[in-house]
C-alpha cells in the first residue's frame, strides 16, 4: 500500500510540474507573438488622391461649403467571357444539385 500511495503523490508532483510548465510556455508565447512593424504600408498616388479628395470633401459638408471636389468611385466589371465562365459554372453546379436529389 505504501508503493501505490508514493506513486499516487509522485504522480500529483509531477501534474503541478506540467501545469507550471504549461503557464510558463502561455506566458512567454504571448510576449513574443507581438507585431513587429516594418514601415509604413505602400500606397498608390492614385488611392493618396482618393483619401485625399474624399477627406477634403468632409471637411468642406462640415464647413457648410459647396462640395467642389469629384470623388470618382472605382468601376469594376466583368468582362463578358468572365461573366460567361460565372454562368456556365452555375448551371453546371445546378444541374449536378438537381442530379444529386433524383437519385435521393
Amino acid at each position: 500500500m505504501d508503493i501505490i500511495a508514493l506513486l499516487k503523490a509522485e504522480r500529483d508532483k509531477a501534474a503541478q510540474q506540467v501545469n507550471a510548465l504549461d503557464t510558463a510556455i502561455r506566458t512567454l508565447s504571448g510576449l513574443s507573438s507581438t507585431r513587429v512593424s516594418h514601415g509604413p504600408g505602400k500606397m498608390s498616388a492614385a488611392a493618396r488622391a482618393r483619401i485625399s479628395a474624399s477627406q477634403k470633401a468632409r471637411w468642406a459638408r462640415t464647413r457648410g461649403q459647396k462640395v467642389v471636389f469629384s470623388i470618382a468611385p472605382k468601376r469594376r466589371r466583368i468582362s463578358a467571357a468572365g461573366l460567361a465562365r460565372i454562368r456556365a459554372a452555375t448551371r453546371a453546379r445546378w444541374a449536378k444539385w438537381r442530379a444529386a436529389q433524383k437519385k435521393a
